[in-house]
């Protein structure tokens, strides 16, 4: 009976942690979207969460702990999102899809796309195993060039670079709106009719 108890009560503290922290996770996004990555003060984010200071050292060791987390957060919604988008027997167009899907998620939250996919933060480096997400993603894509004939890791590296490139182009010089966006369908068919292989 005693260790049922504690059993009972040490899955409590755990809940009650793990909601802290998702707490305090979901206050710094709200900071980050306001104000911008560089503006994640532990200040200014125990006060949003509705804690002290310390009260945040309990639950993240370091500003760069919260960011982890938050790169984790990240990659595992990304992660989600292209687990989500369908398979056809047409990998172009797959291709086509899984581009959009990208750049629209990019463009939709500009810290987390920068958290995840520029070195935005000085000094950050994400956890092998919060980095290991973002990774996991990396593959489905190597994985739908391979089914439109692209192989070579070069090309992936081209693929990506262009990608991006339209993003930073979105979110640098006309943020809301949809200049560089509605370039995607564009670029896929040059960049296959370049690239892959029949």
């Amino acid at each position: 009976m005693l260790t049922v108890l504690k059993k009972e009560v040490g899955g409590w503290r755990e809940a009650r942690r793990e909601s802290a922290r998702a707490s305090v996770l979901a206050a710094a996004w709200e900071l980050v979207r306001e104000d911008g990555l560089a503006a994640l003060s532990l200040r200014e984010l125990a006060r949003r969460a509705g804690i002290t200071t310390p009260t945040v050292y309990a639950y993240f060791e370091s500003k760069n702990a919260i960011f982890d987390a938050m790169f984790a957060e990240a990659a595992r919604a990304f992660v989600e999102l292209k687990a989500g988008l369908p398979v056809t027997d047409d990998p172009a167009r797959d291709l086509l899809t899984e581009a959009e899907a990208f750049v629209r998620f990019c463009v939709e939250d500009v810290p987390r796309y920068q958290l995840l996919f520029q070195r935005s933060v000085p000094g950050f480096t994400p956890s092998p195993e919060s980095y290991e997400l973002a990774v996991s993603a990396l593959a489905n894509t190597r994985e739908l060039l391979a089914r439109n004939g692209v192989h070579d890791p070069k090309y992936l590296d081209i693929w990506t670079a262009i990608t991006t490139g339209l993003v930073d182009q979105q979110v640098s010089n006309e943020p809301g709106g949809d200049r560089w966006t509605r370039l995607v369908e564009d670029v896929t068919q040059m960049f296959l009719a370049r690239y892959a292989k029949a």
